[in-house]
């Protein structure tokens, strides 16, 4: 068996994490190709948040979910920036999430002069970490071979080393030998503190 792609390892974090009933975001919907994976993780009892500032990639993703008909979970698809998570998902949530995905830059086939920028990209993270549930993951695949790319790869790789070892696990998975600046993957891990958490991350691989 080879080593996973990098959109392949994002989706093995956030799978081995979920299981039907669970609460999951897509931070950067896009293509809906994680907000897919997150429904099928999730099933017809979960709920799914995905978020874009264009309704091109909202409508994309409606158009994937689609296809799961009466499997598809409770499924909210938000016109807002992904710093705006907090604030949108219910309080009653919070603490709840167990896996929240981002796939940063722009939206494939879109218009490349949008893209996601640092400030609002570490906002969204550090409310992602808040709604995080004890033993839940946060997945962010990074581009730094565009324009702005890596002036943001590089913060949020910062960000991550910074965060507090006794709350998080945080891991970088990239391959080294390739050229042209590929994508890789920041993953931060809150550790569950209580046996009560400790089970129910274990119930979760």
């Amino acid at each position: 068996m080879g080593f996973l792609s990098v959109l392949s390892f994002a989706h093995r974090c956030a799978g081995d994490r979920l299981r039907p009933g669970d609460i999951a975001v897509d931070a950067t919907a896009g293509t809906g190709a994680d907000t897919l994976f997150l429904c099928e993780a999730v099933g017809p009892k979960g709920t799914v948040f995905a978020f874009d500032i264009q309704q091109e990639a909202l409508d994309r993703t409606a158009g994937r979910i689609a296809r799961l008909g009466a499997a598809a979970p409770d499924v909210k698809l938000v016109l807002r920036s992904h710093a705006d998570m907090r604030e949108v998902i219910p309080a009653d949530m919070h603490g709840r999430v167990r896996a929240v995905m981002f796939n940063l830059g722009y939206l494939p086939g879109g218009d490349t002069r949008i893209i996601t920028r640092t400030p609002s990209t570490l906002a969204a993270m550090e409310a992602a970490l808040s709604l995080l549930a004890p033993g839940g993951v946060m997945t962010a695949v990074l581009y730094p071979g565009h324009e702005g790319g890596r002036e943001e790869a590089e913060a949020v790789e910062r960000w991550a080393a910074a965060l507090p070892a006794g709350n998080y696990r945080a891991i970088v998975y990239r391959f080294v030998n390739r050229m042209n600046e590929p994508p890789y993957v920041v993953a931060v891990e809150r550790i569950p503190t209580s046996n009560t958490d400790v089970k129910r991350e274990g119930e979760g691989r």
